[in-house]
């Protein structure tokens, strides 16, 4: 167990993934019974994420399901991985973050993205189109202003203002120029782009500007960990979102994960298993020993404070056994075990 490991912090992020034979309340639920289980392993967050009109995913209210997670458990923090910010008024935003923290002091973080939506007809459901993305700083600039009281209108956002609730920036695109101008945290993914990931970074900490939000740069890494007995059942976990991704990017829609032993028998086009091939590399999966070896590395490159953990999979079993193996290659049951 390395001392980089055992001093980052792990943290999770739950898409509310539906799967073949089972309902969209199904997913909600298990989203709140998977925080409760990694919050006794000692995980430092667990996060939920926004989506509309896909079929595979039920989280569409992250700020609804983070009240529900944060109800039903204790000490872990809280938050969204992220809420698209160009979907929503930054004062309702404010307003909805400042009751979170109000009923759950000191818990509550707030991730934001600029994505707005994967389709053209969820983007008009919304009314926005993909231009809104461009004016995400500026709408960070607002939200934020609310929480400071600063706002030119004159209006002030209860009970937001004068909170603190740590914002966090997704870093997809141009986010690590707006997370560093902005001087707040920032979680930048995937693994499989680790090139790419490693330039985000050194942008980042390069033009990074102190703000009231944080004094120095702090980077959190985001992707798909899978942690089984051997190689082969970690590769296994993999296979129903790689699956779901291939499908979506050739059939233009996300459907719910499928069990691996049924992809595993399915036909499918040339393209559809590149698609398939390309979505199970890359992650870090494999045994206990495996991915310590991997995690070692990868925070040797980044230098990474924390690590938020993605990872989706039609086996709930088989995913919270993931989360308790790597609980145990990075120290956390120990720490969870103490009073």
């Amino acid at each position: 167990m390395s001392s980089l490991t055992t001093s980052a912090r792990f943290s999770v992020l739950d898409r509310s993934r539906t799967r073949e034979g089972h309902t969209g309340p199904e997913a909600l639920r298990d989203t709140v019974r998977l925080a409760r289980e990694v919050e006794r392993l000692g995980y430092h967050r667990f996060w939920v994420s926004e989506h509309h009109g896909v079929p595979g995913v039920a989280g569409s209210a992250p700020t609804v399901l983070a009240a529900a997670v944060a109800g039903a458990t204790r000490s872990i923090r809280v938050g969204t991985g992220g809420v698209m910010l160009p979907n929503h008024r930054p004062l309702v935003v404010a307003e909805q973050f400042g009751v979170l923290e109000s009923l759950f002091p000191g818990r509550i973080d707030m991730g934001l993205g600029r994505s707005v939506g994967f389709t053209d007809g969820v983007r008009k459901a919304l009314g926005r189109d993909k231009d809104d993305a461009q004016d995400f700083a500026a709408q960070l600039d607002e939200l934020l202003g609310w929480f400071r009281g600063t706002s030119p209108t004159g209006v002030h956002a209860r009970p937001a203002e004068g909170l603190t609730v740590p914002p966090f920036v997704l870093a997809m695109g141009e986010g690590a120029t707006i997370a560093a101008r902005a001087g707040l945290p920032m979680v930048i993914g995937d693994l499989r782009g680790r090139d790419r990931m490693l330039r985000g970074i050194d942008h980042y900490r390069t033009h990074f500007r102190p703000s009231f939000w944080a004094s120095e740069p702090y980077v959190v890494i985001s992707g798909t960990i899978a942690v089984a007995a051997t190689a082969e059942e970690a590769r296994r976990l993999l296979v129903p979102e790689a699956w779901s991704m291939a499908y979506s990017r050739t059939h233009g829609t996300f459907p719910p994960l499928p069990p691996a032993e049924r992809v595993e028998g399915l036909p499918m086009s040339e393209k559809e298993r590149g698609f398939y091939v390309s979505g199970l590399d890359g992650h870090i999966a494999g045994t206990e020993e495996q991915v310590a070896h991997e995690l070692e590395t990868l925070l040797k490159e980044t230098a990474a404070q924390e690590v938020l953990v993605t990872t989706s999979t039609y086996d709930r079993e088989a995913l919270l056994d993931s989360y308790r193996r790597l609980a145990r290659i990075t120290g956390l049951e120990g720490a969870a075990a103490r009073p």
